[in-house]
């Protein structure tokens, strides 16, 4: 190391130990400055444009979940800040569709719930006039044929109605505990009494305790499927009702005696009005599986149909 005095003809020279010279570490501090100090940066600008972008991305991805899950008043613009850019417009746009769809579901919903009163009131009507007539026994045949179809009328109503809320709501109905032993007996019970010339079979353990369920919502579904099975099975056989309980849920098996069911068809018939004999008039029952399906997925179970090996 030189260092020159004032005249310029003589330098004070050190020499100084060999770890201590100039340049030792260039390589260093070169690849430190050429490669891995551009590459944070770009990380960081990498991460500061992936925050920018997915923000918004994910606050779309958000309502668009909570809009499906029911929530109608989600709305994601105002969100998004002071933010201007091809995000916002998309924002916009979903704003825009939903309170579009929110306004058409909630005005279905009072479509709904103003046709139940508009029908049940003429219906309750029927009814009264129907039961003067029958008591003045004037027409008693042509009376009792009204009341059969005002009867029919009626169920198709409650039916629709309740299977357009089951639809558009998906409601949860987990609300209490029940004993299926119990649950089956009673619906039996009613069945043999609506079908007596046909047997019911029964393997149930002696109870069966079943939580967050519905007693109404199982009872009805049950009600449809085994009335179905009964429906549809010939005079000289009968219908076997299995209770099974596993470790997680309990497994309840309708088997039938009737026809059976073409294979593509068999996820069908849960499907309102869905006939596999079209020449077959509609009639009370066109709702019973669609209900029931419905009725057992708000209480958090599941049903399918399948044909039997053996017939």
């Amino acid at each position: 190391m030189e260092v020159p005095f004032q005249e310029g003809q003589v330098s004070f020279l050190i020499q100084l130990p060999e770890r201590m010279r100039p340049g030792s570490y260039w390589r260093h501090t070169r690849v430190t400055m050429q490669i891995i100090l551009p590459m944070i940066l770009l990380a960081l600008l990498s991460y500061l444009l992936y925050r920018h972008i997915m923000a918004p991305l994910k606050q779309l991805q958000l309502a668009t979940q909570a809009f499906s899950h029911g929530n109608l008043k989600v709305r994601v613009r105002k969100l998004l800040g002071s933010r201007n850019d091809e995000l916002s417009e998309l924002a916009n746009t979903f704003d825009q569709m939903a309170a579009r769809i929110g306004e058409l579901i909630v005005g279905q919903r009072q479509l709904i719930a103003d046709l139940s009163h508009e029908l049940r009131t003429p219906l309750t009507r029927l009814d009264i006039a129907l039961d003067n007539l029958s008591s003045q026994n004037e027409n008693q045949e042509n009376i009792e044929r009204i009341k059969r179809e005002s009867k029919q009328i009626r169920r198709l109503v409650e039916d629709t109605l309740t299977l357009a809320w089951l639809t558009n709501e998906k409601p949860k109905l987990q609300q209490e505990s029940i004993d299926l032993v119990d649950l089956l007996d009673v619906v039996i019970d009613d069945a043999q009494f609506e079908f007596p010339q046909k047997r019911i079979h029964c393997q149930l353990p002696n109870s069966a305790q079943l939580n967050n369920s519905s007693h109404r919502a199982l009872g009805q579904a049950l009600e449809n499927i085994i009335r179905n099975a009964l429906r549809y099975t010939s005079k000289d056989k009968g219908i076997k009702i299995t209770l099974k309980e596993s470790v997680q849920h309990f497994e309840i098996d309708i088997a039938d005696n009737g026809p059976g069911v073409p294979k593509e068809y068999l996820s069908k018939i849960f499907e309102p009005f869905f006939r596999v004999d079209k020449s077959r008039p509609a009639g009370s029952d066109s709702f019973g599986l669609a209900l029931a399906q419905r009725q057992i997925a708000a209480i958090n179970g599941e049903i399918f149909a399948q044909n039997r090996i053996n017939g």
